[in-house]
């Protein structure tokens, strides 16, 4: 009988322990099914979040690439009255030896219509007026002039087609010491009232980059350099190899900055030069193109009245 009761208890244990892991059982499933939705949600929530960020960083990236847009469209416009003004001198010289050379033609034509005519007299008369000795002398130098000037013009706009590079926007091997000097015919303008440009540049490979960025921080560091000199002074312009890296200095003898300075100048929108005159976007621009879009460097050194140095480096291969 004792047997048959501890039996009865033994069993009567099992299924209440049986019942109690079954309970447990069914918590744990409950508990597991409810951190399953929570993480489900909070996936949810996550991939959320990941699409708007991608939207915001490709809203970011459109921006930037408007704003550089924009800040290139500005500085050309601020170049464009410079620009004509070069292609206006030449022009304008060729216009005129062109309307000389109007009338020495119709001196000669003059001269072999007298010949045509057999009149020893009106030959005479011809060859005074058109002053055979002055056109042999003349002829040359004005077609040389007009020459030279039509040379002036056409160089003028391949570098400026060379300074654009609309067609070229991806990476390329680039000759930059000549992207260099494309940008100072471009800007010619803008300096050869204020600084005399010397020229150290070494002889460097090509590098791969898009030119045409390149070529607005040339631009922006070159105007820049003019706009802070008082009066008159250099702007020199060194190029060179080092560690894989090619290196560009523009150094002028402005009136420099302080260090408080140096620490902003980076910064979008800041600016020392007077309201209206400068927008704050060159130097952050030319920061982006520079470290973000070819991961090279850009390092200024700069001490007040005694002028500014920037230099760029760019790794040969990005």
């Amino acid at each position: 009988m004792v047997g048959a009761i501890e039996t009865l208890q033994d069993v009567t244990d099992r299924h209440r322990a049986e019942d109690e892991l079954r309970e447990y059982q069914n918590q744990l499933e409950g508990l597991v099914a409810t951190r399953t939705a929570e993480l489900a949600s909070a996936n949810a929530v996550l991939e959320d979040d990941r699409r708007e960020l991608e939207l915001l960083l490709s809203k970011i990236e459109e921006a930037q690439q408007q704003l550089l847009q924009s800040e290139k469209m500005a500085a050309i416009g601020q170049l464009a009255a410079g620009v004509a003004h070069e292609i206006n001198n030449p022009v304008g010289f060729v216009n005129s030896n062109l309307g000389s050379l109007k009338t020495y033609v119709n001196q000669l034509l003059t001269v072999i219509s007298a010949y045509e005519s057999n009149d020893p007299a009106q030959i005479t008369e011809a060859r005074q007026k058109a002053d055979l000795d002055f056109l042999r002398e003349d002829l040359p130098s004005l077609l040389s002039e007009s020459q030279d000037g039509l040379s002036r013009v056409t160089k003028i706009v391949q570098d400026l087609k060379d300074f654009s590079r609309v067609d070229q926007a991806d990476h390329q091997p680039s000759d930059l010491n000549a992207a260099l000097e494309s940008t100072l015919n471009v800007v010619a303008n803008e300096i050869k009232y204020k600084a005399e440009v010397v020229r150290e540049l070494g002889d460097i490979p090509l590098v791969d980059c898009v030119p045409a960025q390149i070529n607005q921080v040339f631009m922006n560091l070159l105007v820049n350099a003019a706009q802070a000199i008082p009066e008159r002074g250099k702007i020199i312009v060194r190029s060179g190899l080092e560690n894989n890296h090619v290196w560009f200095e523009i150094e002028d003898t402005g009136k420099g900055m302080s260090a408080e300075i140096q620490q902003r100048i980076f910064e979008p929108f800041f600016t020392t030069k007077p309201v209206g005159q400068g927008t704050g976007l060159g130097l952050s621009i030319s920061y982006d193109i520079i470290v973000k879009k070819h991961s090279g460097r850009m390092d200024v050194r700069s001490k007040p009245d005694q002028g500014t140095c920037f230099r760029l480096w760019l790794p040969l291969q990005t």
